[in-house]
């Protein structure tokens, strides 16, 4: 299973720096704040991002939401594909190199642990070759020690994003919690030991339908064979053509050679850039590897605003706008009315018909502080209302009755148009329900 029996071609990519790769260091450095910091930040008394699925609610920078704002979360799904398509369409496949976690994991910590504990390229290929001593026992056993360790770190990241950090990490978090921490570690031990880039090759879908978002004005990583053929020879060097000094290859850690042309594997992660100009650098000539495209080598004029571009875009602009109107115009709170079941109307011993229904209230409001809630009812003049003034914690929900009176001889139809309307400081909400009197029914008689 861990790659000695043949069957699995091992990809050793050499260590190398330059200036992508430093570019990528400080993104793999922002994308793991991202993940590590926002479940032990605080802000109105909850993190300031845990998505609660057992209580279906959403904390997120302040800001409650709960199952009935379920359309936000389709207007991100949306907001995601689309951006995909959008970048993907000017920049290729900027998020297989530079975020997605495939890649930030293996290259952040993954990498690094194998070259400190078992060096760079030469030397573990050189040990897989010989057979087993203590010197390779060793190295090994820690090797696969501190992946153990990484996959466990990143699982209870991850589900520190679900269940509260400070119970998980201390051990207060109940079996299922950790039962998803088992799963996401064996997960990420089964990746980081052997499939690594055979995900990207093999599993990733989004290898298979990037061609379908992508044209020849699309960025991507290209060898100019204008310029660096014919390989080699004692001119190349002078000549500024390609050395075939083999290190473009070596250090890309999907095995691939970029200098065959554009190929699915290929995430752009730029190594083979920071490699080609490591050499040609010393050479006194510019980089036969760099982020181009197939218009650009063909010497036409590469255009940003094409029609997928600006189809794309514009539907990250509606979406945007579409979601801000929608969140300048939500309330913290929720708020039903449904009617007792089983009951329609009853007529008092005192003459007025009496209709009960059932208010209930949650406040998602964040922070310390109860806020009040006010109750009373539109659309019936002198009508008596019953209905207590309520006030509610921070997520807590309460269940109250709500009973509306009006004298038998008012004159009202069967069915009468009402509103219900609760109040708190941060505005208002009207419920449109019905008032039954039962017009045609004999004034005597009582029903429920």
């Amino acid at each position: 299973m861990l790659g000695f029996s043949g069957t699995r071609e091992w990809v050793y990519p050499q260590s190398i720096t330059g200036r992508f790769t430093t570019l990528r260091r400080w993104t793999f450095f922002a994308l793991h704040l991202i993940l590590l910091v926002p479940p032990w930040v605080m802000v109105g008394g909850h993190p300031l991002l845990l998505i609660d699925i057992p209580a279906r609610q959403v904390f997120l920078a302040g800001t409650i939401f709960t199952s009935s704002d379920s359309f936000f979360f389709l207007l991100l799904l949306l907001f995601l594909a689309f951006a995909l398509f959008f970048f993907t369409s000017l920049w290729g496949r900027l998020w297989c190199g530079y975020a997605c976690p495939q890649t930030v994991f293996l290259e952040t910590w993954i990498r690094s642990l194998e070259i400190w504990i078992e060096g760079d390229r030469s030397q573990r290929k050189r040990r897989d070759r010989q057979g087993w001593s203590f010197d390779r026992v060793w190295r090994k056993v820690a090797k696969w020690a501190s992946f153990l360790a990484v996959s466990i770190l990143l699982a209870m990241a991850i589900v520190s994003l679900f269940a509260p950090a400070r119970e998980l990490w201390t051990g207060g978090s109940g079996s299922l919690a950790y039962s998803f921490v088992a799963f996401f570690t064996f997960l990420w031990y089964l990746d980081f030991t052997w499939f690594r880039e055979q995900f990207c090759n093999f599993l990733c879908p989004y290898a298979r339908f990037q061609s379908a978002l992508t044209d020849d004005e699309t960025l991507l990583i290209g060898y100019d064979p204008a310029r660096g053929e014919p390989r080699g020879g004692k001119e190349a060097a002078v000549d500024g053509r390609c050395i075939a000094c083999q290190k473009c290859v070596v250090v890309c850690p999907q095995g691939i050679d970029i200098r065959d042309g554009f190929q699915m594997e290929c995430i752009q992660c730029a190594r083979c850039i920071d490699a080609c100009v490591s050499v040609m650098d010393r050479l006194g000539h510019r980089t036969l590897v760099e982020y181009t495209s197939l218009a650009e080598q063909e010497g036409r004029t590469v255009r940003r605003l094409r029609p997928r571009t600006v189809v794309y875009g514009g539907l990250l602009v509606a979406l945007v706008a579409f979601g801000f109107t929608l969140m300048a115009q939500r309330l913290p709170f929720e708020a039903t009315v449904n009617r007792v079941p089983g009951s329609l109307f009853t007529l008092d011993p005192d003459g007025y018909i009496r209709n009960t229904y059932l208010l209930k209230i949650t406040n998602n409001k964040p922070g310390d502080a109860p806020v009040e809630f006010q109750v009373s009812v539109e659309g019936i003049p002198g009508a008596q209302v019953l209905a207590q003034d309520v006030e509610l914690a921070s997520t807590e929900t309460r269940t109250l009755p709500l009973i509306v009176r009006v004298p038998q001889d008012q004159g009202l139809g069967r069915t009468t148009l009402i509103e219900v309307r609760i109040v708190s400081p941060d505005g208002e909400i009207d419920i449109p329900t019905t008032f039954k009197t039962g017009a045609t029914i004999d004034a005597g008689t009582h029903r429920d």
